[in-house]
């Protein structure tokens, strides 16, 4: 068994306020967990309106699955979330 895990810092330049960062956050959240199944937590900067820290995790029984898995969910924030990607850091348990 293999545990892949991603911290995915977040600049989301359309949020206005801490109301609106919970909606970004909420539907990306969503997006991701309906589109890979992985789940994903905000897991700091929760007081910065236009910072977010998200926690991504999978399990799977290939090392190389879960880093794909990751690596494409990564991608995917990229491309059509509507947020920049600050810094990004995969790991494989």
């Amino acid at each position: 068994m293999f545990i892949g895990s991603a911290s995915i810092e977040l600049h989301l330049p359309q949020s206005t306020s801490l109301k609106s960062k919970r909606q970004i956050i909420k539907a990306l959240k969503d997006r991701l967990h309906n589109k890979f199944n992985v789940s994903v937590a905000e897991v700091d900067h929760n007081d910065l309106w236009q910072r977010a820290l998200l926690g991504v995790a999978v399990v799977a029984n290939q090392q190389r699955f879960a880093q794909q898995v990751l690596s494409e969910v990564v991608e995917y924030i990229h491309r059509e979330a509507g947020v920049d990607i600050i810094d990004q850091q995969i790991e494989i348990l």
